[in-house]
């Protein structure tokens, strides 16, 4: 109980694989497994076989945590949002919890998110703003602030994603009524938003930080490949063949993403921090 609100169970859903550094899976395990409203289960969805640098920090929080840490093991790497379907058919709870293995979670997150749905049981996709913080340094770089109202939500999702995902709380029934996530390598958390949302899903983000993403010299190398660029363009060009959105609410975005991929990385480093991280 929180006061006259009964906070809801929630399953945390997360997905490491081997290039994943320990010390940064370790970090986010604390940060879920010590939350003041904790968890019933993490499920820790194994995308392949790991390190045993990776398996060594999973059986120490194992231990540490009795049996709310539970790994579900793939031999073979099934991409990110196969992890999250195998994660949404094992949650034994309506609500589900996403986290990235090296992010950091603010200690009251799920119960300042739970508490907020069971209060709006109309929502079923809750999300919050995240800080951006040097990995090396630990200083804050920037606040990544996302539309609020169900309304705007909406607007905004025609071009981009409009929840920072490692913030994503959403009900296990209406994933389920989509068939969960699609089979695309990249963007697949935008494409599963698009398609709740497109069902009729009301969405909401609460105007607080509570995460705390990593940023690593690696990330806007990453966002610059090819298959990135490519997947980029495939999930818009789909939502927009949906009807979801306009052709210039795909022609946009994409040509933001094309100038990316081509210009050099010292001038897409400057309009990416100025324009693309807002």
């Amino acid at each position: 109980m929180n006061g006259d609100i009964r906070l809801p169970e929630y399953t945390v859903s997360m997905s490491v694989y081997a290039g994943e550094k320990p010390g940064f899976l370790r970090r986010s395990l604390e940060s879920m497994l010590e939350q003041t409203h904790p968890c019933r289960e993490l499920l820790l969805v194994c995308d392949g076989a790991l390190t045993e640098e990776l398996d060594a920090v999973i059986e120490k929080y194992c231990e540490r945590f009795g049996g709310r840490l539970r790994p579900i093991r793939n031999e073979r790497p099934i991409g990110v949002g196969a992890c999250a379907n195998m994660a949404i058919e094992a949650a034994l709870t309506e609500y589900i919890v996403k986290m990235d293995s090296d992010d950091i979670a603010d200690p009251r997150r799920c119960e300042v998110q739970l508490r907020y749905m069971a209060r709006h049981p109309e929502v079923d996709m809750c999300g919050a703003f995240i800080e951006e913080f040097d990995s090396e340094t630990g200083e804050a770089i920037s606040v990544k602030r996302t539309p609020v109202k169900d309304r705007d939500i909406h607007i905004y999702a025609r071009r981009r994603n409009p929840f920072n995902n490692q913030t994503l709380v959403y009900r296990k029934s209406a994933a389920a009524r989509l068939g969960g996530y699609s089979s695309i390598k990249r963007c697949e958390d935008y494409e599963f938003v698009v398609r709740m949302l497109a069902s009729g899903a009301i969405g909401a983000n609460i105007p607080r930080v509570l995460v705390r993403y990593r940023v690593t010299p690696d990330n806007l190398a990453r966002r610059r490949n090819l298959n990135n660029t490519k997947s980029f363009i495939a999930v818009r060009w789909k939502i927009f063949r949906m009807g979801y959105s306009s052709l210039a609410d795909f022609i946009i975005p994409c040509a933001a993403q094309i100038a990316l991929f081509i210009l050099p990385a010292s001038l897409t480093g400057k309009l990416y921090g100025r324009f693309l991280r807002k």
